[in-house]
């Protein structure tokens, strides 16, 4: 008896041993069940969000930093996002179609950008249009001459009076008005456009990037450097186009597309974040020091004011000048006046007998509001 009962609990045992064993590895099947499903949830997820964010961005941007991805999940806007244009194909061909049409022979478009204050009949647009026309041998270029708009109403001025006019429209933000220097608006025109000329650069074209607050009174090429990636006209020249202290200003530049200069243009954009509430001439003027430049191989050159002259230092025969920019001046209506006495002063030189033009050393009428 004493046997039979101890037989009988041990089988009693043994179903509880087995029992337990089953009841512990459905447990830990179940529980690896769903982490693995949670797992492929998340997954999915992470990689469709990326994908919604930026739609339009290469493998370089979207493995640029972390932090980005972070501070999307977080629900802080992507530095990434305001800094880098995004374009649809539809863009893509447009941008390219105005560009082809606009090159000269060695694919160098001449490109200026404009809002609806600067567009408007007998502001600052017509006058630099006006320079062309009465300019020495620079009205074939207009041809040449790529507008670019920030907002509708300067698209459709432009269509009115020019041949060759790009939209780039900023969705949620105005830029029609006037915009005080320094300003955020102001800024975020300034960084759009030197993001655009990247793009440009990236599409195979060189480019003359000129302000419209700049007159064109002679053909610039014979006075740009050759075999130089990016050269840029000065606020104020110290006799040495190698010379990093001279005040460079980005109102007026001739870029060359090639690997440095997208380099360049890529590293300028990102020290936006670097120098957060400068536009991007103060930052120029503090990358222009920097190793990265000598790293990519950029060389870069500074154009005299003798040629390429402004209210801050104006080119002082107009025997020798190329462009008039109105620099050092604050205030469109201001801009306006300045510049049309520098037209007066044009057409009176222009007027000149051939003889006297050559050997008269005829200089500017000092800017009465600016400079």
């Amino acid at each position: 008896m004493a046997l039979g009962m101890l037989k009988n609990g041990s089988d009693k045992m043994v179903d509880k041993t087995e029992v337990g064993s089953t009841s512990k590895i459905v447990k830990i099947f179940i529980l690896f069940f769903i982490v693995a499903i949670c797992c492929l949830v998340l997954n999915y997820h992470s990689n469709t969000y990326i994908l919604e964010v930026f739609p339009n961005s290469n493998k370089s941007i979207l493995s640029k930093n972390l932090s980005t991805y972070d501070s999307n999940i977080s629900g802080k806007k992507s530095s990434t996002q305001e800094n880098y244009l995004t374009y649809s194909k539809k863009q893509k061909i447009k941008l390219k179609k105005v560009l082809k049409e606009a090159a000269m022979g060695d694919k160098t478009v001449i490109i200026t950008t404009l809002n609806a204050a600067w567009t408007a009949p007998n502001s600052i647009f017509d006058i630099f249009l006006e320079s062309f026309r009465i300019g020495n041998n620079t009205k074939s270029l207009l041809k040449n001459l790529l507008v670019v708009a920030f907002d509708q109403i300067a698209y459709s001025r432009c269509l009115e009076i020019h041949t060759h006019c790009y939209a780039l429209i900023t969705k949620n933000v105005d830029f029609s008005g006037e915009k005080k220097c320094m300003s955020g608006d102001y800024l975020k025109m300034m960084w759009r456009r030197t993001d655009f000329l990247r793009i440009v650069l990236q599409m195979g074209y060189n480019f003359i990037f000129t302000d419209a607050d700049i007159l064109w009174f002679r053909q610039p090429f014979a006075h740009f450097y050759s075999h130089v990636d990016f050269q840029i006209a000065c606020d104020y020249y110290l006799h040495n186009s190698f010379n990093p202290n001279n005040a460079p200003n980005g109102g007026f530049k001739f870029v060359k597309s090639n690997n440095q200069t997208i380099q360049f243009y890529k590293f300028w954009n990102k020290s936006r974040r670097t120098y957060p509430g400068k536009n991007e001439q103060d930052v120029l003027n503090i990358i222009k020091y920097s190793p990265f430049i000598k790293k990519i191989g950029l060389k870069m050159r500074f154009l005299d004011t003798s040629y390429f002259g402004g209210f801050c230092e104006p080119s002082k025969y107009l025997n020798y000048v190329c462009t008039m920019h109105a620099n050092c001046c604050i205030g469109l209506d201001n801009k306006i006046h300045d510049l049309r006495m520098a037209i007066n002063d044009w057409k009176n030189y222009m007027a000149l007998p051939n003889d006297e033009r050559k050997s008269y050393k005829y200089t500017w009428t000092l800017p009465r509001i600016c400079g």
